[in-house]
């Protein structure tokens, strides 16, 4: 049994040795080398053909400035020395090497905008120019990405990796994966058939990353974009004249007239483009951002012009009943319908601005730094338009608040109108005599204003006189009753009331007041009601002769034209 024990406990203390030497022997066979060995990748074999020496392979700025310039040269059999062909079937092929590298300096070439700086001249790819507070500084590096491109809704990484076959010495080559990603890149992003059927001298470098086919092509792009466009604003612009001025049809096709104009330009450039020419480099990451912004915008502002030209649509035609004081149910809900477009148009252009943002692929053409600085770019804009933000939110709360409603009666700086339109920033006010007056919605929300329609739409109407002192107000008295009692506008003749409100040195100020069912027919009466009561006191006026008669107007002027003629 002691023995057994014993066995047992040397069986238990050479597992615990094995656990704890496992770790260590895994480290032995990891593929990267420790200590002060080079950071690299060790593999079996090293499979990138060229002649040996025919490129820099030592750092990664040497590998690209030999790799580029012996594709600049058409020298592909050394080119080819710059590739990791471990992952490509048949890649034993001299002539599908060289096709291989001349489809990766293609690539590189047309597609991607090369930043040269961030390559360093250093075996160990340590990057000596960066900051201190880069978490990369002085840190060996053993794969560089330098740059991607998009396939398949995915970004596929161009990378170079530092390789040490056994008995051999590192080198920097595009890596396996990346030279197994070429030809369906190239097909992505690789000349059409049509630019492979041009010249050859018309496919050489003129500038920049310009071929000379490119400068050429370019200007016929724009123009017959252009000329898609003309047709398109000509053509929308006969068919709105042919229909009936007024109808929805009409308003529509003018509405979208001009986003369909840039649909048509945008389109067609794109169309143009994707079937023929494919321009390359940094006019490609200028142009791609460009044209995506320019077809989006497009169609979005066309939705937007349809549901705005329909909304005016149905809103003009009821113009009469919304402002009926008794059709309170059409204001409130042309009032909400109003508030849930602008609702719709804010989340459509967000949408509009999110899918701008994922489709133009800024991170990959235009760095990571604009990604970086979108919460500050963010904060500057929404500081900038806070005024613009809260002039939206206000007009939401009104809507649904329905403090001003569509159709509504107001008086508004002491013009009696209506809200005909409640936007984004203003409010569209229609006054009597058909002017249009543009409120901001602050002046809605942070200051009073009356509503005539908001509860009960009848309103008290009043007309103020200025009479002499010496008038016999009794004396209008009758008229004033007379009128209420016959005038088919004035409702609940017992409300209506004479006054003497105020009272000077030259004059008395006598207030006549009458009840009418709504603003539109108490404007009316209150004009009949002024006529009626300057003629009953002209009348009264000229009963008699001056004194000690009573007078209703002021004599002052004839007083003084007899002082005149006196003198």
């Amino acid at each position: 049994m002691g023995k057994s024990l014993s066995g047992k406990l040397a069986a238990l203390i050479t597992l615990l040795l094995a656990c704890f030497a496992a770790p260590a022997h895994a480290q032995d066979d990891r593929d990267v080398a420790q200590g002060s060995e080079p950071y690299i990748y060790e593999v079996e074999s090293l499979d990138n053909g060229g002649p040996p020496g025919a490129l820099d392979l030592d750092t990664p700025m040497g590998l690209m400035e030999s790799f580029m310039a012996a594709g600049a040269a058409g020298d592909w059999a050394s080119a080819s020395a710059a590739l990791d062909y471990a992952n490509v079937e048949a890649a034993t092929d001299p002539a599908t090497r060289r096709e291989l590298a001349a489809r990766l300096y293609d690539l590189l070439h047309r597609s991607l905008a090369l930043d040269w700086s961030s390559l360093p001249d250093r075996p160990d790819a340590v990057d000596t120019q960066t900051s201190s507070e880069d978490p990369m500084a002085g840190v060996a590096r053993r794969s560089i990405t330098i740059g991607h491109l998009s396939l398949e809704n995915r970004l596929i990484p161009i990378r170079i990796a530092r390789l040490q076959p056994p008995q051999g010495e590192p080198v920097w080559v595009f890596s396996r994966q990346t030279v197994h990603n070429v030809p369906a890149l190239y097909e992505r992003f690789g000349p059409t058939r049509f630019e492979e059927m041009l010249p050859d001298v018309l496919r050489k470098q003129a500038f920049w990353t310009l071929a000379w086919w490119e400068i050429v092509a370019l200007p016929i792009i724009l123009l017959i974009g252009a000329l898609a466009a003309a047709l398109t604003y000509m053509a929308l612009g006969r068919w709105s004249r042919r229909t009936q001025e007024g109808s929805k049809g009409h308003g529509v096709l003018n509405a979208v007239q001009l986003p369909a104009t840039l649909l048509a330009f945008a389109g067609t450039f794109a169309a143009i483009r994707a079937t023929f020419f494919r321009l390359t480099g940094p006019v490609r990451d200028i142009l791609d951002p460009l044209q995506i912004i320019l077809i989006i915008s497009a169609i979005l502002l066309i939705v937007l012009a349809i549901i705005e030209a329909l909304f005016e649509f149905a809103t003009d035609r009821r113009t009469d009943q919304l402002e009926d004081p008794a059709n309170n149910e059409d204001r409130d809900f042309y009032t909400k319908l109003s508030a849930v477009r602008r609702i719709v148009t804010a989340l459509l252009v967000l949408g509009a601005l999110g899918f701008v943002l994922v489709s133009s692929d800024l991170s990959s053409t235009l760095g990571f730094s604009i990604i970086a600085s979108a919460g500050l770019i963010g904060l500057v804009l929404v500081f900038a338009a806070r005024k613009a933000l809260g002039d939206i939110m206000a007009s939401v709360q009104i809507a649904f608040a329905r403090t001003a409603r569509i159709g509504d009666a107001v008086q508004f700086e002491g013009q009696w109108c209506y809200v005909e339109r409640i936007g984004f920033t203003h409010l569209r006010l229609r006054t009597w005599d058909e002017r249009r007056v543009i409120a901001p919605v602050s002046a809605f929300t942070n200051e009073s204003f009356e509503n005539w329609t908001k509860q009960d739409p009848s309103l008290m109407v009043h007309v103020e006189l200025e009479l002499d002192n010496r008038a016999d107000v009794e004396g209008l008295r009758g008229p004033f009753r007379e009128f209420i009692e016959s005038d088919e506008d004035v409702i609940d003749p017992d409300d209506a009331v004479c006054q003497v409100i105020d009272q000077k040195a030259k004059a008395m100020n006598v207030r006549f007041m009458a009840r009418a069912k709504n603003p539109k027919t108490g404007w009316k009466m209150q004009c009949r009601l002024r006529e009626h009561l300057l003629a009953a006191a002209s009348r009264l006026d000229a009963v008699g002769d001056r004194e000690p008669n009573p007078a209703y107007f002021t004599r002052e002027r004839e007083v003084r034209v007899d002082s005149e003629e006196s003198s």
